[in-house]
């Protein structure tokens, strides 16, 4: 049955809300907690029993930390990081140009010169050189360095690896690997085909740290000084964990959480520049890592110099840092601008494509490789389906795909690489590049079409709206958002909490910037309550709120704190509507 009887909403959404069976577990966990019913709703819906759910509001990291070698070939690793640092020997770190990758090489960076060693930085072009280590520059490295470190980058880069004579190599990704590893000194990575898996949820900058984390156990085992505080580098796994998309669970929650406090200390001089330029007025959050922060860092992979996020990270240096953070925050303003004719034009084709198949996909003459990912996010979102966007120029088209829940978009676009349908291909489950011919776009487009049909990518449609029940606006306290906020962090794998305020009126609707809806809500009694739409003139959604014509409505978000002049307010972030 559906929550509130909404079969469909504005959006075309059916709502769910809570089984009986979670309103039984969220009544029982209220009782024997006396925590707020609101707040065990939300613990019940994530699985957690009435016995721990005080441990899950306090997670910590020492109860959760993985041990570091339960990854294949990571005391190897370490041991060869230690020795390079032991012998002063001549390191380089091979980085992708995102921000997983740049927040990778800032952790060895900055490990590195508190134990009084410097490394080379080395992050390849977007364009000119593409994704992963290619063999020019791996030689090039090869013949100035002693060991080569490639995070984020490197499980699949066979002859690359190869190229690099007289270096030894250690890779540290998280990247889906296949049946056979580079030939190389060690590769860690949780999602190689020999591992259980249990560990893919990590980013690399979650695999580095762990790496650091066993480093410093071999040097604490020979007596030897153990370098700096690891927890202190906990912002940038943070920064990392969230701005890649992985998923918040497992340890990953602890070190996003922890991470946040770090960040809060504002003692990195690149994010608080960064935060800055982004005129972050709260404190850290989630949201602020992957909306504010992480699509500046990513700029300058994107569109601008590859090595710039990486470096801002890594810098010590106060003029540096807002000098660079200045530069990324232009860059991001030029990617939205070129991100937006993108986006026009590869939604246009989509459409006409038909957003019913199992992969909605669009390719354009001279689209800009550093976009089409964020611009396959947003035909994702439209349709619901596993997407794909692609720049083309002259014979060949690079691309960007991104995935919904529960098809591996990185296992398929791998298996179209190696049966030679694309000229290059990999990632993970939620997002994955390739490059591909130009004359063999539209094949090999139809056939990923066909691999992701096997997975039920054509069965999907408007995805339900998952609930964890209703409130009125005079529930809706400060209080009650922070102690639902100890249940977090949310996002990738968390979803954030999702109430419905049932049959309220707008008391005042006006439209903000070019699609964004400001609203004014009320019970009709004493209840009131503030909510935000972004993006609600995108789709049906603005037009009807703003034009309601004092008609009645449910509506569903999220809730969040907003502090403006020193005085903090609560305000729902509108996901969706319901005439009442």
């Amino acid at each position: 049955m559906a929550f509130l009887g909404v079969e469909q909403s504005l959006s075309g959404r059916r709502w769910v809300g809570p089984s009986v069976e979670l309103d039984r577990a969220a009544e029982a966990m209220t009782q024997a907690t006396e925590l707020p019913r609101p707040l065990c709703q939300v613990l019940a819906r994530r699985g957690v029993p009435v016995e721990e759910a005080m441990a899950f509001l306090t997670p910590q990291l020492r109860d959760l930390l993985p041990d570091p070698r339960a990854m294949k070939d990571m005391e190897t690793a370490a041991a060869r990081f230690v020795d390079a640092v032991r012998r002063g020997q001549r390191i380089a770190v091979f980085a992708d140009y995102d921000v997983d990758g740049g927040s990778s090489a800032a952790l060895l960076l900055v490990w590195l010169r508190a134990m009084g060693r410097d490394a080379t930085l080395y992050i390849p072009d977007r364009i000119d050189e593409g994704y992963g280590p290619n063999e020019p520059a791996m030689r090039a490295l090869a013949a100035r360095h002693d060991l080569i470190v490639c995070v984020d980058c490197g499980t699949l880069s066979f002859e690359p690896i190869a190229a690099a004579k007289g270096a030894d190599v250690i890779v540290l990704d998280h990247h889906l690997g296949g049946e056979t590893l580079p030939d190389c000194v060690a590769v860690v990575n949780p999602n190689r085909q020999d591992e259980s898996g249990d560990l893919g949820y990590l980013c690399a900058a979650g695999v580095v740290f762990l790496m650091l984390v066993e480093a410093r156990r071999q040097l604490r085992e020979a007596g030897e000084a153990l370098g700096p505080d690891l927890m202190s580098l906990l912002d940038l796994v943070a920064l990392a964990t969230v701005a890649d998309v992985a998923p918040l669970i497992g340890a990953n929650r602890a070190l996003v959480r922890q991470g946040l406090r770090v960040m809060a200390q504002r003692r990195r001089p690149g994010l608080v520049a960064l935060s800055d330029v982004a005129r972050m007025d709260s404190a850290p959050s989630s949201y602020s890592l992957g909306f504010l922060l992480g699509p500046r860092v990513n700029a300058g992979g994107r569109i601008g110099k590859a090595d710039l996020g990486a470096r801002l990270l890594a810098t010590a240096d106060i003029s540096e840092a807002q000098s660079l953070a200045e530069r990324l925050d232009q860059l991001n303003t030029e990617r939205r601008e070129i991100e937006e004719a993108v986006r026009a034009a590869a939604m246009a084709q989509a459409e006409e494509r038909g957003f019913d198949a199992p992969l909605v996909w669009a390719a354009g003459e001279g689209w800009h490789p550093g976009v089409v990912g964020i611009v396959a996010s947003r035909l994702k979102e439209a349709a619901g389906r596993p997407a794909v966007v692609i720049g083309l120029d002259g014979d060949e088209g690079k691309g960007s795909g991104r995935s919904v829940s529960g098809i591996d978009l990185g296992a398929a676009i791998q298996r179209l690489a190696a049966d030679g349908f694309l000229l290059k291909g990999g990632g993970h489950k939620m997002a994955a590049g390739l490059t591909v011919a130009r004359d063999r776009l539209e094949e090999a487009m139809e056939r990923l079409s066909e691999l992701l049909a096997r997975q039920g990518a054509d069965q999907l449609g408007p995805s339900d709206l998952k609930l964890d029940g209703a409130l009125m606006p005079g529930a809706a306290t400060v209080e009650l958002i922070e102690q639902i906020e100890r249940a977090g962090p949310f996002g990738a794998g968390a979803p954030a909490p999702r109430f419905a305020l049932p049959d309220l009126q707008i008391r005042f609707a006006k439209r903000v910037g070019a699609s964004h809806l400001k609203l004014s809500l009320s019970d009709g009694m004493q209840g009131k309550l503030d909510a935000i739409a972004f993006g609600a003139f995108d789709s049906d959604l603005g037009p009807r709120l703003e034009a309601h014509g004092g008609a009645r409505f449910h509506l569903a978000g999220r809730l969040e704190i907003n502090t403006w002049g020193g005085r903090q307010s609560v305000q729902l972030r509108l996901d969706d509507a319901a005439e009442a």
